[in-house]
């Protein structure tokens, strides 16, 4: 796939780096689905590389940045499977990874790469215990926006889940009631000098409760 952007006048942003946003863009992406789990069971897989510059450096959603300068370039992978490990043992793993630069300032650069696992019980057919283990490194130099860091962030799900019908991935509507531990190395709280983010008395690094719906069209 490849898709040309154009946002007249965009050029006029004010940006509080100084470097002129850019007012054109493209994005490509090539991808493969595989009709198995990497060749070793049954299954599914899906593998993308993504590639853009100007407004299109937003790999995930097509111009949705209109921050982003001329010489702004992104690189991202994608890859994720699902396959059964056990007759009531579904299993789902993906790693994303990105590399950026020149996305804001001249100079800045953002690599990342996010490994996640996704671990479900089918215990009736209408109710199934989720399981969700994610990681991702960081590597964050925004160069005069803020202060370069590098350092982990780290995410455990516990996740009731309740469905019409149980039996892959994919099927769905659900509702899940879910509980999150999260926490991240300290010095990504140097990040930014003026966010709550590591301020003293933050807490955003511990237990998450609530409840989550998805209905898919």
């Amino acid at each position: 796939m490849v898709s040309a952007l154009s946002a007249a006048d965009n050029e006029e942003r004010a940006m509080d780096t100084g470097a002129e946003a850019a007012d054109s863009g493209f994005h490509t992406m090539l991808a493969y689905h595989g009709d198995s789990f990497f060749g070793l069971a049954d299954g599914s897989f899906k593998a993308a590389v993504l590639h853009g510059r100007g407004l299109g450096a937003e790999t995930k959603v097509i111009g949705a940045d209109g921050n982003l300068t001329d010489d702004a370039t992104s690189t991202r992978l994608g890859l994720y499977g699902t396959t059964y490990l056990a007759p009531k043992w579904r299993f789902a793993p993906a790693v994303l990874a990105e590399v950026s630069k020149d996305r804001y300032d001249d100079g800045d650069e953002y690599s990342w790469a996010t490994f996640n696992a996704r671990l479900a019980n089918e215990l009736t057919t209408n109710f199934e215990m989720q399981y969700e283990l994610s990681y991702q490194w960081m590597d964050l130099d925004p160069g005069s926006t803020g202060n370069a860091v590098e350092g982990g962030y780290r995410k455990f799900t516990i996740a009731p889940t309740f469905k019409p019908e149980i039996g892959g991935f994919w099927k769905r509507p659900e509702i899940r009631l879910f509980a999150s531990w999260s926490d991240w190395d300290e010095e990504l709280n140097d990040y930014s000098e003026d966010d709550a983010l590591g301020s003293a008395g933050f807490t955003g690094g511990e237990w998450a409760f609530g409840v989550q719906s998805e209905v898919w069209f």
